[in-house]
């Protein structure tokens, strides 16, 4: 299936539990990413996850958190985008999901994020 048929049929909305347990644990774990998104030391790959973009602009004592934090967060957007496309009954379509969400994250990403383009990083 093409992306654009994808985006066309997929219902992003429809609920669940499991759904709603992702989001929220994504968005609880949100702010605990900002500052490195802030700096630049992480950004938005074109996969649909987060990527360490700058590792020395972490401090040394705060690495292996933010390797944890970049992980959790990959973890639960694999697994959401997984849980979108089961709840249309078209597990194919994870990759189409995927991508919109690459889309959209880096529309929604504010000045000074970085993100992977085509595999060049380009600060919004």
């Amino acid at each position: 299936i093409s992306n654009a048929n994808a985006q066309e049929a997929v219902d992003f909305d429809r609920p669940s539990p499991e759904k709603t347990a992702l989001e929220n644990s994504l968005a609880a774990r949100f702010p605990s990413l900002r500052p490195y998104l802030d700096s630049g030391a992480i950004g938005l790959a074109d996969s649909g996850l987060l990527a360490i973009r700058d590792r020395n602009l972490v401090p040394l004592k705060d690495r292996n958190t933010v390797v944890q934090l970049v992980a959790a967060q990959n973890n639960e957007w694999n697994a959401l985008y997984a849980e979108i496309a089961q709840l249309n009954n078209h597990p194919e379509w994870q990759d189409s999901i995927r991508r919109t969400f690459a889309e959209r994250w880096v529309a929604k990403a504010e000045k000074g994020w970085y993100f992977r383009e085509g595999g060049v990083w380009k600060q919004k």
